[in-house]
């Protein structure tokens, strides 16, 4: 238990207060050991996330660009005339030329109020009802649709709920000089229709300028019959008709997808369309590979060699404290260094992914292709200082894909549960993914506790550790306080006792 009562030297002349800090300095030494240990091991496990970091980004290029046909297998399509028809292609489409001639372009239908609203007046809740066709002639996913307007709604929150109505599909607005409402149906095509078949839906729609709706038409059918006439302020949606490569047909919109390409009508005349493989596409995503592929393997190269500095161990708050910092950093940059040198899951890791890259991709699909990548241009560079980059031979890799850009995509990606007959890019991911999952069991991830992992358990040990020998140098210090106090105390009383014979003796003789 500690001392109430500290006695600094007045006895004694003595500086108590610093001496009990020195002592309590060598005291000290072991905790301060267990919190350099604990630093380091920060320290490793922010380097081993930090390598996952690497490895992640690695994975997810080769997802995203050699895994996806979209990514690897591009077409490149061109058109004789873009003002005619534009197109894209996806990587299934064939290497082909299409002739289209477009006689008449998809147009939406547009219904046009006859008189001229400025207001509207809505005295209580009203349940609008409207059976909706789409251009293609199919309705939307509910059918009818009905809307509420509340009581009290004006004229533009009224053209905003039809707006805003995603099975209406829909575009109104009023023209603020002739005063008039049009709606426009947002696709294409010659079926599309808006049909009123209630009294009330057919009153409100009056006050919008269409007075000719009534039940069982549609919004301007003057006799009835659920036609829309000539002479009424409609134009009817057409769909896009157009012969390609001499077969005459039709579409509701002006654009769609035959045969992986997708055709954009944009006006009446003819084009060519010519779809052809995009080499430079699958160029650039193989060579952005081996870019990525041979930063990140340098990045982890540099880690397992890079020099230990023992002589360098974390720095404690007193050293910090009388060091600029400037010297703090350049110290805890040799601190830091090499606290993954020959770590054996990165070894093990980069020793896999080289075999990965250079075993023999075998299988019935890869028969009539490429089985290895030195077979398409990408090598080991010669330097062992390199720590196995890869070198292209640009020259080569576009011949090859311009001979078989199929052929490389299987040997890339070829599925299979056997290691022999799996692609490159399916074995790295493999073995990419297991590095990272050893990784995690040693040093965690963000919002994993300390439980979690190994390097986590550790620290909880050290903390552990810590606080026991903090609480240990408590009561060390309050020893030496009370053995200073019991001293000046001594001093004190033998000081007092002095002083009393002298008053005695010397006053005796006077």
């Amino acid at each position: 238990m500690a001392s109430n009562m500290r006695i600094g030297g007045l006895a004694s002349g003595m500086d108590i207060d610093q001496i009990v800090k020195d002592l309590m300095k060598v005291e000290r030494m072991p905790l301060d050991k267990l919190k350099q240990k604990k630093q380091i091991l920060e320290w490793q496990r922010d380097d081993y996330r930090s390598m996952n970091t690497l490895l992640q980004d690695l994975d997810n290029y080769i997802f995203n660009n050699l895994t996806l046909q979209s990514s690897m297998l591009k077409k490149k399509v061109t058109s004789s005339d873009e003002s005619v028809v534009s197109a894209t292609a996806n990587a299934s489409a064939a290497n082909i030329s299409t002739t289209i001639n477009v006689t008449k372009i998809a147009t939406s239908a547009t219904w046009i109020s006859v008189d001229r609203v400025d207001s509207i007046t809505v005295d209580t809740d009203t349940t609008l009802t409207i059976f909706v066709t789409n251009g293609d002639g199919n309705p939307p996913a509910t059918n009818p649709v009905t809307i509420t307007v509340k009581a009290g709604a004006t004229l533009d929150s009224v053209i905003s709920q039809l707006n805003n109505d995603p099975n209406l599909g829909v575009t109104v607005f009023r023209d603020t000089k002739t005063g008039k409402i049009v709606i426009t149906k947002k696709d294409t095509g010659s079926q599309a229709s808006l049909v009123i078949r209630d009294d009330t839906t057919a009153q409100f729609f009056q006050q919008l300028g269409f007075p000719k709706a009534a039940t069982g038409s549609k919004l301007e059918d003057t006799d009835g019959d659920g036609d829309v006439d000539a002479q009424d302020s409609f134009i009817a949606g057409t769909d896009a008709q157009f012969t390609i490569n001499g077969f005459t047909t039709s579409r509701s919109t002006n654009t769609f997808t035959i045969n992986g390409v997708t055709y954009t009508l944009k006006k009446e005349g003819t084009a060519t369309i010519t779809t052809s493989s995009d080499t430079d596409a699958m160029f650039n995503v193989i060579k952005g590979f081996v870019d990525k592929y041979n930063e990140v393997i340098g990045k982890i190269n540099a880690e397992l060699k890079e020099e230990r500095y023992r002589d360098y161990p974390p720095l404690t708050d007193e050293q910090k404290e009388a060091m600029t910092e400037k010297q703090i950093e350049l110290w805890e940059e040799k601190a830091k260094s090499g606290l993954l040198r020959g770590d054996s899951i990165l070894s093990s890791g980069l020793s896999k992914m080289r075999m990965d890259l250079y075993t023999k991709v075998e299988g019935a699909n890869i028969t009539s292709g490429f089985s290895q990548l030195a077979e398409i241009g990408i090598t080991t560079s010669p330097n062992y200082l390199d720590g196995g980059k890869l070198i292209i031979d640009e020259t080569k890799l576009r011949e090859k894909i311009q001979e078989n850009p199929d052929a490389i995509y299987r040997l890339f990606n070829n599925d299979s549960t056997n290691y022999s007959e799996k692609g490159i890019a399916r074995r790295l991911r493999d073995t990419i993914k297991d590095t990272i999952g050893k990784i995690e069991q040693k040093a965690g991830k963000t919002l994993w506790t300390n439980q979690q992992f190994a390097i986590g358990r550790d620290l909880i040990q050290i903390d552990s550790q810590i606080d026991r020998f903090e609480d240990r140098l408590k009561q060390i210090e309050d020893r030496y306080w009370r053995q200073f106090t019991a001293m000046e105390k001594a001093i004190q009383r033998a000081n007092e006792q002095s002083l009393y014979l002298m008053n005695a003796f010397f006053g005796g003789a006077q």
